[in-house]
């Protein structure tokens, strides 16, 4: 099987997030790759070592995310695509991406291609639907279980704390969901394997991507934190002077009665 796996170079999850001037301020913060997209690179593996053929892991950003990409190849993948945006695009939405990356797959006939339902940072889950819609393959959104079997396709999918099984055909694209399956952490032999895997650089030029026809459709006009939260206050007295505090407070501070 031709397998690809989209990855995306997130914050941690555990780092705290500042803005400055209206912008995100990444100076000496810690990345990782997207925690949705482990479960997609994890089940391309599997699937490798199942049915046989090999996993290409694909990225787009700057030379910052080939660390991301070399943790993938230590967690088992075969192969890196890096497509180096830094000195073409300064700002990139999901419908850039997704043009980029479905430029770069058009020819490579691929099987399968898993990315994460959504990204930690952004949460639109919009790239790989959007990536298969301009490949005019199937996709299937929040899978929680894959079986492949020759050409067909047997999923499970989350919807809604429920869940359906849905049957389709390659090529096909899926996002994984969490309990798809149990990323692996990188061993020490599979890290020492990644620095000799390929791991190919491109830029847009080297897809004839005219920057004009990535070009962002949507413009973040501000970001900020939120606001805040004010300390909560402990009502005291008997029970009844307690509820009726309570109802003046929903009523005059919160306005929510």
């Amino acid at each position: 099987m031709n397998i690809y796996a989209l990855v995306k170079r997130t914050f941690d999850t555990e780092e705290k997030i500042a803005v400055a001037n209206g912008k995100i301020v990444d100076d000496g913060a810690e990345f990782i790759i997207n925690p949705y997209d482990e479960y997609a690179i994890e089940e391309a593996i599997q699937l490798r070592d199942e049915h046989g053929g090999e996993v290409t892991v694909i990225t787009i950003g700057d030379e910052e995310a080939e660390k991301q990409l070399r943790t993938a190849l230590a967690m088992g993948a075969d192969k890196a695509v890096l497509i180096n945006t830094e000195d073409d695009l300064d700002e990139m939405d999901e419908f850039t991406v997704a043009k980029i990356v479905a430029e770069y797959l058009k020819d490579k006939d691929a099987d399968l291609i898993l990315a994460g339902n959504v990204a930690i940072d952004g949460g639109s889950g919009q790239v790989g639907p959007r990536v298969a819609e301009l490949l005019g393959i199937n996709y299937v959104t929040t899978i929680t279980n894959l079986e492949i079997d020759g050409t067909s396709a047997k999923i499970v999918r989350d919807v809604e704390g429920d869940s359906e099984t849905i049957e389709t055909s390659l090529p096909l694209l899926v996002t994984a969901q969490q309990g798809l399956n149990e990323p692996r952490y990188p061993s020490l032999p599979g890290i020492m394997k990644a620095k000799k895997k390929p791991l190919e650089e491109l830029e847009l030029d080297d897809l004839d991507i005219d920057e004009d026809d990535v070009e962002a459709k949507t413009e973040t006009v501000e970001i900020f934190l939120p606001p805040a939260k004010a300390a909560g206050r402990v009502l005291e007295g008997d029970m009844a002077d307690q509820v009726k505090e309570l109802v003046d407070l929903l009523n005059k501070e919160a306005k929510v009665l």
